[in-house]
């Protein structure tokens, strides 16, 4: 299990904190999602043998956000 922390811009309110979860959480191995919006952030846990940080982006950005950093979490 891999487990990264996303900083996401132009989110703004609960709906935007909600369309970021719902994305996240509809890709195929992803195990648990944790979106705040102060800090503007997404807590994933991955199966990185089915998803990957690169897929992650990919759905926040489909879904009109951007990916402004990546944390690998140890």
């Amino acid at each position: 299990m891999q487990h990264v922390t996303l900083t996401i811009a132009g989110m703004t309110c609960g709906g935007c904190v909600n369309s970021v979860t719902r994305v996240l959480k509809d890709l195929t191995g992803v195990s648990q999602v944790e979106v705040s919006l102060l800090p503007s952030q997404a807590k994933v846990s991955f199966d990185e043998s089915r998803a990957s940080v690169d897929a992650l982006s990919k759905a926040v950005q489909e879904a009109g956000f951007t990916v402004t950093g990546v944390k690998q979490a140890s």
